[in-house]
């Protein structure tokens, strides 16, 4: 996560058809390691853009690894909890990062930072680690080893050589905090993209759905389908995103905990769709956003067999579309009818149920 800055831009529009003047605010933020793009719409758009600002800044304070201040740098450091205390952020999404743990048989585990770090995706210094130094680092990638207390204080203790890292879900927490920033605000209409992860919050000002594209993994420019929402979470992850090559060989940033190598699961991508939180999510706790962003990465480490018996298994309501490497779009029957073919893509499309 990098220096945070931002630019708005806010401007009055004519909805068609009425007389009513409602407001635009836009935003362009670079935190996270990407650029986000914000747009709000309604009487208080503005003052819902510049509090997103603020809770972007807040959270990438918060969650970042690489900040030497931040609460997971902190717990990192001294293997346990920092004297002043957690702040919302890391007490909300540790007991959410546990769970999706659980749920995807460690196919998410956020103990895998000291194996990140190892392959150099922390601070881009990439290498191929010897399999002896992945083999010790393995050793200490498990989640279960994390003793969280609750009572007389919270704490969180780590196991020893363990470090973590919230990268696989903060973006898809900011997500979260973001809509209930919009709803707090009264914002009937607006989007959020961070990278991969986008929210949406009901239709388009005109009343037609948002159009969110799948990013083709074998093209920069191009996409391998669309999406019509409203009111939902897509969030994709793939090999694509950040890689490197050594001696003509090339390794993704998606690493597995099992093996401690980037994934080879047969899949480019997965997108990850599910309806938003709505009005009623408590302030500050994970939802949707938080448990699609987990669930792409786990379900492409998992590979498309595994995420679709994953899918079928109905513990979690959400929606699938899988790229696969051997050309085919998969959308599991939930998106039939809010997904679009690209026409010419090169890929072959099938619906699962």
């Amino acid at each position: 996560m990098k220096r945070f800055s931002i630019l708005i831009a806010a401007l009055c529009l004519c909805l068609t058809g009425c007389g009513k003047q409602t407001t635009e605010a836009t935003a362009q933020i670079f935190a996270m390691d990407t650029v986000m793009e914000v747009a709000a719409y309604g009487e208080h758009a503005e003052q819902a853009v510049k509090y997103t600002e603020k809770r972007i800044e807040e959270l990438e304070n918060r969650l970042s690894r690489t900040k030497a201040d931040s609460d997971v740098s902190c717990v990192n450091h001294n293997g346990t909890t920092p004297t002043t205390g957690l702040t919302y952020g890391m007490r909300a999404l540790l007991p959410a990062a546990l769970e999706y743990r659980d749920a995807t048989n460690g196919a998410f585990d956020i103990t895998i930072a000291p194996i990140m770090d190892a392959w150099g995706f922390t601070g881009d210094q990439f290498r191929v680690p010897e399999q002896s130094e992945l083999n010790e680092l393995l050793k200490h990638v498990n989640s279960d080893e994390i003793q969280v207390q609750e009572e007389p204080s919270y704490s969180v203790t780590l196991g020893e050589g363990q470090a973590i890292d919230l990268g696989g879900i903060a973006k898809g927490y900011t997500s979260d905090l973001v809509e209930q920033t919009f709803r707090a605000n009264g914002i009937e209409s607006g989007k959020i993209s961070l990278g991969g992860n986008v929210f949406v919050l009901g239709g388009k000002p005109d009343g037609s759905d948002w159009r969110v594209g799948i990013k083709d993994p074998r093209n920069e420019s191009g996409l391998a389908a669309i999406l019509s929402l409203r009111d939902a979470y897509a969030i994709t992850s793939g090999g694509y995103e950040r890689y490197f090559e050594e001696n003509g060989k090339t390794y993704h940033h998606i690493i597995d905990p099992a093996t401690g190598y980037p994934a080879d699961s047969g899949l480019l991508s997965v997108t990850v769709v599910a309806d938003a939180n709505g009005p009623d999510q408590e302030w500050v706790q994970p939802g949707n956003g938080t448990m699609c962003d987990a669930f792409s990465t786990a379900l492409f480490i998992m590979g498309e067999e595994q995420a679709l018996d994953f899918w079928r298994n109905g513990g979690y309501d959400f929606d699938l579309v899988l790229v696969t490497e051997d050309g085919r779009v998969v959308i599991t029957a939930g998106m039939a009818d809010r997904f679009e073919e690209v026409k010419d893509s090169g890929y072959t499309y099938e619906t699962v149920s």
